[in-house]
């Protein structure tokens, strides 16, 4: 994590205002406008075709898991541009229908409250003026990506392996505000709620809770700039948090309330949803299983792809050919990352790219000779803990944390 100097960037604030203005209005249901092409997804046992849409505003070309709530996945191509993926080509992830499609930056607030000396309000600007600016990259990356590929299938967005993203976020550390609001002693977790909302009055709003000590590590930030550019309405804007090394579910968009707890929260969004079997990092247990202890979903573990070529493509026999890809360690940094070109007999090291931090994508490379005929590639990701990825599938009845070494097969020719 870099600081950033404090003062407010004219450019920023010109395009926090603009991005409030754009709205999504009717575009969030707009089935005129989507494209008419579609992509084949990989899934198995089930329906795996998918629309192509470009009918979001501030998004480019988005594979359409769902239209309302807005769930859109990033083709996976796109991971293949470089280390920091596209604003308007982030994925999208939203829980509830009613998501406000107008901010103004200018009005909104996230409200510091409960277990504190005093309570306060800040705008997006207020922010920017009162707090010394930080930099940090990191992935966001969905409880669920790769849902899609669960067998048996499980409930739940069908997410192939585009639900995730890799940014510069610019922003304040959390721990920051808080002291301004003044944590009293017996805190025990902070809570966050966004401005998303339930058609169903009864049903619970999401919220999300940290453990104290985590909230105020330093890391945690709220931020309103990715990749240089504001955040797009539909990743949270004016302002959303982050939190480094976790699923992205704890990254709650369009911060509204922060509240300091004096208890352990309870809320149906930190238990039962959003949970996992209690073996972190397998994450693991048998399909129909009994008597399993769950947990809330918490640190992400590493993974790796190879980004340059896809199953089915061919390639050169006996001739060096550049493989590439990229990898991330989880909730701490890429120790390594090889590569396997026979379907994981046996494993060669790839050269690593430019290291952006330990909660960042990295970009891996290696060049290599392939007989003739159809060959399996594999890439696997060692992070800085020594742990690896494995090389076979977890299951848990959310379909959360897949981290199974990943294969491509090509055709030598």
């Amino acid at each position: 994590m870099t600081s950033k100097k404090p003062e407010i960037d004219t450019i920023l604030r010109r395009q926090l205002l603009q991005a409030g203005a754009l709205g999504l209005g009717s575009a969030l249901l707009a089935r005129s406008a989507l494209a008419a092409d579609m992509v084949k997804l990989p899934l198995p046992g089930g329906p795996d075709e998918r629309r192509l849409t470009s009918a979001f505003p501030q998004k480019g070309t988005m594979i359409l898991q769902r239209t309302r709530p807005p769930l859109l996945e990033t083709p996976f191509a796109v991971y293949d541009k470089g280390v920091f993926t596209p604003v308007n080509e982030f994925y999208v992830r939203w829980h509830w229908a009613d998501i406000p499609t107008h901010m103004d930056p200018k009005t909104h607030t996230v409200t510091i409250s409960g277990h504190v000396n005093q309570e306060l309000k800040f705008t997006v600007f207020d922010l920017m003026r009162k707090f010394k600016h930080v930099e940090l990259a990191a992935v966001n990356q969905c409880s669920g990506n790769s849902r899609g590929y669960f067998q048996p299938r499980v409930a739940g967005g069908e997410w192939s392996n585009g639900a995730m993203g890799n940014a510069r976020w610019v922003g304040v550390r959390l721990k920051d505000v808080l002291d301004e609001a003044g944590v009293k002693p017996g805190a025990v977790q902070v809570q966050f709620e966004g401005s998303e909302r339930p058609v169903i009055p009864t049903a619970p709003n999401l919220k999300k809770s940290l453990n104290v000590d985590h909230a105020r590590d330093g890391e945690v930030m709220i931020a309103w700039e990715m990749n240089g550019q504001a955040l797009p309405l539909l990743n949270g804007f004016p302002f959303r948090l982050i939190v480094p090394g976790w699923y992205a579910t704890y990254w709650t968009k369009m911060l509204q309330h922060v509240t300091v707890l004096d208890h352990e929260d309870t809320n149906f969004w930190m238990h039962p949803a959003y949970t996992i079997p209690d073996n972190w990092p397998q994450a693991n247990m048998t399909p129909g299983e009994k008597d399993v202890k769950f947990v809330p979903i918490n640190k992400m573990v590493p993974r790796s792809f190879v980004t340059n070529l896809t199953t089915g493509a061919k390639v050169p026999a006996g001739r060096p050919e550049l493989v590439r890809g990229i990898a991330f360690g989880g909730d701490t940094g890429v120790k390594m990352v090889e590569l396997s070109i026979d379907g994981g007999k046996t494993w060669m090291p790839t050269q690593l790219g430019k290291d952006y931090g330990k909660y960042s994508f990295r970009q891996w490379t290696a060049h290599v000779k392939l007989d003739k005929g159809a060959q399996t590639l594999m890439a696997r990701c060692t992070n800085s803990d020594g742990l690896q990825q494995p090389m076979t599938p977890n299951w848990n009845p959310g379909g959360f944390m897949r981290n199974v070494v990943e294969s491509t097969t090509v055709m030598a020719v």
